[in-house]
């Protein structure tokens, strides 16, 4: 018996909310106060109520993949400005021309994930990105390209398009708060990609590795795309050599150049961290 065929002695709050809508028109009736609380959108979005939208913003993503049966993702973060290959031309600089390889790195490296998580029934190594161009749509498509389904963790920006066509519909979330929305990049996480960026890709990257370093959250593999790229954006030997960061910090993640190593590297991990079955 599920849920929904147990003896429900009262109405549900859906019952009630369709109710509403056919109630007589009086005085009464038609001011906001009478509004049932969880019905009323002006309510809802008073200052007041932010930690309640927190607290759903939370729940909504989780309870629906709860649903679907999801256990662990694969993460990709990465600019939204790596084109594919074939539009390099049109990139603003030569170096981001140069950069839409991993574009298709991406691609692959998603379709090579999610051929596993197919094998799973859609319930382990779930692609989850972004949502948006670039890197993020790549990762999408990879998976789409492997028969199988991808999440999208959208945010609501002031010029941000609609999320790219290749996540699944069903998996397709959006978020008003930035904090929610990276809980759940991490929360089902089995493994972390991060591919040439800019801020967003950088926020991204910094938060994971702090929760790694200050074991707010278990080791697992982090794997960033581009040696070249990250070790001009980022001069980690300059970060040990003034004490802010420790020697051993820089064993948290690994370079990788190719969806091959870097599918590589996860099962190599895995293979390391598995129980001695003896």
């Amino acid at each position: 018996m599920s849920k929904d065929d147990h003896f429900r002695p009262f109405p549900d709050a859906g019952e009630d909310a369709r109710h509403a809508r056919h109630i007589p028109e009086t005085p009464q009736t038609s001011h906001p106060a009478y509004r049932l609380a969880f019905h009323d959108a002006d309510f809802i979005l008073r200052d007041e109520l932010r930690p309640v939208r927190l607290q759903l913003e939370l729940l909504k993503p989780d309870l629906m993949m709860d649903e679907r049966g999801i256990r662990s993702t694969v993460v990709m973060f990465g600019g939204a400005r790596i084109r594919p290959p074939e539009e390099a031309d049109a990139a603003p600089t030569p170096t981001m021309a140069k950069l839409s390889r991993y574009y298709d790195e991406a691609r692959q490296f998603a379709r090579l994930m999610t051929e596993r998580s197919v094998r799973s029934g859609g319930r382990e190594d779930v692609v989850v990105t972004g949502g948006g161009p670039g890197v993020m749509e790549a990762g999408n498509r990879g998976a789409v390209e492997a028969g199988g389904i991808s999440i999208g963790l959208n945010i609501v920006l002031p010029h941000e398009q609609a999320p790219n066509g290749y996540v699944t519909p069903e998996l397709s979330f959006n978020f008003h708060y930035f904090a929610i929305r990276k809980m759940h990049f991490l929360m089902r996480a089995k493994a972390i990609t991060v591919f040439p960026g800019g801020f967003g890709t950088l926020d991204e990257l910094f938060e994971t590795l702090t929760l790694i370093q200050t074991r707010r959250m278990k080791r697992l593999p982090f794997l960033m795309f581009g040696r070249n790229f990250w070790e001009r954006v980022i001069n980690w030997d300059a970060l040990v050599e003034a004490g802010t960061i420790s020697p051993e910090d820089l064993d948290l993640f690994d370079y990788v150049e190719s969806a091959a190593e870097a599918v590589a590297r996860i099962d190599a991990f895995a293979a390391h961290s598995a129980p001695d079955p003896g």
